[in-house]
C-alpha cells in the first residue's frame, strides 16, 4: 500500500468495529463424522450427506458432556479491524495454536548466544512480575581465578559476608542459598525481566536464523494436545491446529503424517576465513586491554553468562568476534566484560574456527517418525515481532496464530476510536462486582472533545517525526491505543466458544462475565458469523449455559 502523502491524512473517528469472515471451513456435519469416526470408522463418512437435523440431539450430548475434540475440525478466518486495545485483550484468546508449558522456547542474546526457557516459565516472568523476598545480593557466586575455587559471598543488611571457597558452583550456590534461609531479607528483589528478550527465529525463504523480539506471551487454556516425534528425536506437543513449518510451508500439525518433514534447528557450513595476522591479533588485544577500567564496572555482569564478578575477573570481549566482523575489532560498543572461563573458553576457539571455516544456525529437514495423543493441559503460545513470525519450540519451528498490522513497514493511518452515544462511562461497584451505567451529557461532551483533541495532536507528532526522517518503529511509540489496527484471526469452533464464554455478555450464560464493551462488540459479530455456519452446534452452545466442552 502507498502511503498517502501528509497534507491529505486528516484524523478521523469511529465508534464501532468491523468484523469479516474471510474464509471458513466449517459446518455442524463437521462436528458429527468426527465424533462418529471413533465407533462407524470409514461409515463415519456418510454423515457428510446425511442432514444434520437429525443429529442434532448428538452435537447435544457432545456439549452436555464436554467432549470437545470434535468441535475442532474446522476452520474459520476472520478480518477484525478494531483499537489496539481491543487486540491486547484479544490476544489473551490465542484461537487454538499453542504448545505445552514445558515446551523449551529458544531465546537469543544480541552476540548470537542461545539459551532455553520453557514457555510457562516466560509467561510467569512477563506477566506476574513475580518478585521474592530473599535479599538483593552484590556478589554471590563468583569464579577465584587465584585459588582455581568459587566463591560464594552475600550482602545482608548492609554488610558483606564471605562464606567462603568451594570447589564447584553448586555447592557455593547451596552455601548462598541456606544463609539466605537463615537470615530472610525485607527488601523485595525483581525476579529477572524477559520484557527485551529475543527468540531465535528464521528466514522463510533463506532459512537462515534471526532474531526476533518478544511482543507477547500468552496463556490459552487447557487443550487437547498431540505429540510430534521426528528422526533426530525432537519431540513437540502442541494443539492440532498449530502451524509448523515444512519443506512446503506452513502445514498444521493435525494435518502431518508419519513420514513427512518438519523444519527443526540445525547448522550449514560457512565459507572457510582467512585467519586474522598474529601482529595484528595482538594489537587489538593490547588496545582492547587498554579499555577495562573504564568500560568495567567496579562489579558487573558477564555478558555470556549472566554472572556478576569483580573487575579483576572480568575482561573485555568481542560480542561479534574479531573473525566475524574485523571492522568492529576496535567499536567500543562491540565489547563487554566476560567472566575469565567465559572469555578463554570463546577466545581460544575463535581463531581456529576461522581457520577452518564455521557453521551458520540454519532451519533443517527432519522426517517425523510418530504421532500420538498427548492428553490435556494449560496451554501458551508466543507472539513474536515481525517480519518473520515463528520461534524454535523443543527445537522445531512453529508459527503464531496472531497478525497484527505492523507499524514499522507502513504509515499508521489516522482512524481513531471514540465511543458512541450509547457507550456506558461511568463505572460503580467494587472489583469482580463492576457495573457500568450511562453518562451524563457533559461526561459524553467532555470525553469527545479530550480524545479528539489528543488524537490530533499525537498523530501531528507521529507526522512531524516521519516528516524528520525518523524511523516508523520510532515514531508510532507515541500513537494513542485508540489507533484502528487490522489483523486475521483463525480459529475453531471450541476455541471462539471459549472467547465468547469470557468477552461477551448473554443472559444464558452459566458463569457470568463482565467483557469491556469494544472487545464484546468484536465478540458479538464474530458470533453472528458462526451462529450461520454450525447452527446446530452454536444452539447447543446456548442451550449448555455457554461453557466450551
Amino acid at each position: 500500500m502507498t502511503d498517502t502523502p501528509a497534507d491529505d491524512l486528516k484524523p478521523s473517528f469511529r465508534s464501532d468495529v468491523t468484523v469479516e469472515l474471510v474464509k471458513h471451513s466449517a459446518a455442524d456435519s463437521d462436528v458429527l463424522w468426527a465424533a462418529r469416526v471413533s465407533t462407524a470408522g470409514e461409515q463415519s463418512l456418510e454423515e457428510l450427506t446425511k442432514d444434520p437435523e437429525r443429529s442434532k440431539g448428538l452435537i447435544n450430548y457432545l456439549m452436555r458432556d464436554r467432549h470437545g475434540s470434535p468441535f475442532e475440525h474446522n476452520s474459520m478466518t476472520f478480518f477484525i479491524s478494531a483499537p489496539i486495545f481491543v487486540f491486547r485483550e484479544f490476544m489473551r484468546h490465542r484461537v487454538g495454536w499453542c504448545v505445552a508449558g514445558d515446551t523449551e522456547i529458544t531465546l537469543e542474546s544480541e552476540a548470537g548466544r542461545p539459551r532455553r526457557r520453557t514457555i510457562a516459565e516466560l509467561h510467569e516472568l512477563w506477566h506476574l512480575g513475580a518478585e521474592d523476598r530473599l535479599p538483593h545480593s552484590a556478589g554471590g557466586v563468583t569464579w577465584n581465578s587465584r585459588a582455581g575455587r568459587w566463591a560464594a559471598q552475600v550482602r545482608h543488611e548492609e554488610s558483606d559476608h564471605y562464606l567462603g571457597l568451594y570447589e564447584n558452583r553448586e555447592a557455593a550456590e547451596s552455601a548462598v542459598a541456606e544463609f539466605r534461609e537463615e537470615h530472610p531479607g525485607t527488601r523485595l528483589r525483581k525476579l529477572e525481566s524477559v520484557r527485551r528478550n529475543h527468540v531465535r527465529c528464521y528466514d522463510e525463504e533463506t532459512l537462515l536464523a534471526q532474531r526476533g523480539r518478544i511482543v507477547d506471551v500468552i496463556e490459552s487454556g487447557v487443550k487437547p494436545l498431540i505429540k510430534i516425534t521426528t528422526a533426530s528425536g525432537k519431540a513437540l506437543r502442541c494443539t492440532v491446529d498449530h502451524a509448523v513449518f515444512t519443506p512446503e510451508g506452513w502445514v498444521k500439525a493435525g494435518e502431518l503424517t508419519v513420514g513427512d518433514a518438519v523444519m527443526v534447528a540445525g547448522t550449514a557450513p560457512e565459507p572457510s576465513k582467512a585467519p586474522i595476522p598474529p601482529s595484528l591479533h595482538r594489537g587489538i588485544g593490547v588496545w582492547t586491554s587498554a579499555q577495562r577500567q573504564r568500560l568495567i564496572k567496579d562489579v558487573d555482569t558477564c555478558h555470556l553468562c549472566d554472572q556478576e564478578f569483580s573487575r579483576d575477573q572480568l575482561a573485555l570481549d568481542h560480542v561479534v568476534p574479531v573473525a566475524g566482523d574485523l571492522a568492529r575489532a576496535l567499536d567500543e560498543s562491540n565489547l563487554a566484560p566476560a567472566c575469565e572461563p567465559c572469555h578463554t573458553a570463546r577466545s581460544g576457539g575463535e581463531q581456529a574456527r576461522a581457520e577452518r571455516g564455521g557453521h551458520s544456525a540454519k532451519a533443517v529437514a527432519d522426517p517425523v517418525v510418530a504421532i500420538e495423543e498427548a492428553g490435556e493441559e494449560m496451554t501458551y503460545d508466543l507472539s513474536v515481532e515481525g517480519p518473520w513470525h515463528n520461534f524454535l519450540a523443543n527445537d522445531i519451528v512453529v508459527h503464531n496464530s496472531y497478525n497484527e498490522e505492523s507499524g514499522r513497514y507502513r504509515e499508521l493511518q489516522p482512524v481513531f476510536y471514540v465511543p458512541g452515544e450509547d457507550r456506558k462511562l461511568v463505572q460503580q461497584g467494587r472489583p469482580g462486582k463492576y457495573e457500568f451505567v450511562p453518562g451524563s451529557e457533559a461526561q459524553h461532551e467532555i470525553m469527545e472533545r479530550s480524545m479528539q483533541e489528543s488524537y490530533i495532536q499525537a498523530y501531528e507528532r507521529y507526522q512531524e517525526m516521519l516528516a524528520a526522517g525518523v524511523a516508523r518503529e520510532v515514531a508510532r511509540a507515541v500513537l494513542p491505543v485508540g489507533l484502528f489496527s487490522s489483523m486475521y484471526a483463525t480459529c475453531n469452533a471450541r476455541s471462539l466458544m471459549h472467547f465468547l464464554g469470557l468477552r461477551t455478555q448473554h443472559e444464558l450464560a452459566k458463569v457470568p462475565s463482565f467483557p469491556q464493551r469494544e472487545i464484546e462488540m468484536v465478540g458479538e459479530r464474530m458470533e453472528a458469523e458462526w451462529m450461520k455456519l454450525m447452527p446446530l452446534t452454536h444452539a447447543a452452545f446456548n442451550a449448555n449455559g455457554r461453557v466450551a466442552p
